[in-house]
């Protein structure tokens, strides 16, 4: 287990994390950092606790808006999926009925 000191807020906080995810925690720390500073820059918090509860609820907004988005595309993805299953249908069929169509016209030439 590894142990990352990050720094939110100007306070330093010590957050065990896996082994090799040091960075991402990091990385992490500084995305959530930035958004309470921009937070704290339009002066909607009154205190500390109420600027954290304000960057908690706008990063959960995020993730909402996120997972909603892939959500979204998968609903996309599932249909181009079952338009791209007919259209193979489609081909198919089409081959049996050229295929059908050339038997026909060989039995007639040679009748």
């Amino acid at each position: 287990m590894a142990e990352v000191n990050i720094i939110i807020n100007g306070r330093s906080f010590g957050i065990s994390c896996e082994d090799g995810q040091e960075q991402r925690v990091l990385d992490l720390s500084h995305y959530v950092d930035s958004r309470l500073k921009d937070i704290a820059k339009a002066g909607a918090a009154s205190s500390e606790a109420h600027l954290m509860v304000l960057t908690t609820l706008l990063l959960a907004d995020e993730v909402f808006d996120l997972r909603n988005d892939v959500g979204s595309m998968n609903e996309n993805l599932q249909s181009a999926q079952a338009n791209q299953n007919e259209e193979a249908a489609v081909a198919g069929a089409i081959e049996d009925l050229a295929s059908r169509i050339d038997r026909i016209a060989s039995r007639i030439q040679n009748a």
